[in-house]
């Protein structure tokens, strides 16, 4: 009787264990609609493999990251992505890299990557970084991690989460990243909520942010510097 309990619950840990694993693979792309027609179809995560026999050694390779990107905008930064797009040899290794640009008081503003936990160093300048929780319990309120950052210095976002960097020195900064997706994505705050196509409705952010339709018009009519 004892083996037979003993063998059941071996079983059972043994579908439990196989179905705790049978899991969708995360997507590298925001959807991917279902077609019969094969013949409007896109590949799923993106890319398709290139024969072996053709790959060189410059599908592995990209240059331009010692280049000083142009920080002449509205937020004073950018960003410089090396991802799956334009080093075709990252697809599949779920890695990619960003090389941020800081003008004096310039900011990466506020956003995430849906797909990619961020890993920053500073090479050049001072920077404010930080990065706020997910939703807690009622009452509460998302807490805030920050950190000032100098050459050296070694920062964590997590995957997800709301996080920014502030250049608060006089002189520029600099800053690179690895992220650990081939096509993070990323999600600009302001940029999503007041700029999006067609507008988000006006009563519906004027009621989220507890503010007058007046101040959601004028951030709607505002124009939302993309840094990436």
């Amino acid at each position: 009787m004892a083996l037979k309990s003993f063998v059941l619950i071996i079983a059972i840990l043994s579908v439990v264990t196989s179905i705790s694993h049978a899991f969708d693979p995360s997507p590298l792309q925001d959807f991917c609609v279902a077609v019969n027609d094969s013949m409007t179809t896109v590949f799923v995560n993106g890319k398709v493999c290139k024969d072996p026999k053709v790959v060189t050694a410059d599908d592995f390779f990209k240059s331009g990251l010692n280049v000083v990107g142009n920080t002449s905008n509205k937020v004073g930064s950018i960003v410089t992505a090396v991802n799956v797009l334009n080093l075709p040899g990252l697809n599949t290794l779920g890695i990619s890299l960003v090389r941020i640009d800081f003008a004096p008081y310039g900011l990466n503003p506020p956003h995430t990557h849906p797909r990619g936990t961020e890993v920053l160093t500073v090479f050049e300048g001072t920077l404010y970084v930080g990065f706020v929780l997910s939703n807690p319990g009622p009452n509460m309120k998302n807490k805030l991690f920050t950190k000032i950052l100098h050459p050296g210095d070694v920062f964590v976002f997590p995957i997800g989460l709301i996080h920014f960097q502030f250049n608060v020195g006089k002189t520029n900064a600099v800053a690179f990243a690895g992220l650990s997706s081939q096509n993070p994505g990323v999600i600009t705050i302001a940029n999503a909520v007041f700029g999006s196509d067609p507008p988000i409705n006006d009563d519906v952010l004027a009621k989220a942010f507890q503010v007058d339709k007046k101040v959601v018009d004028y951030l709607q009519s505002q124009f939302w510097w993309d840094n990436n």
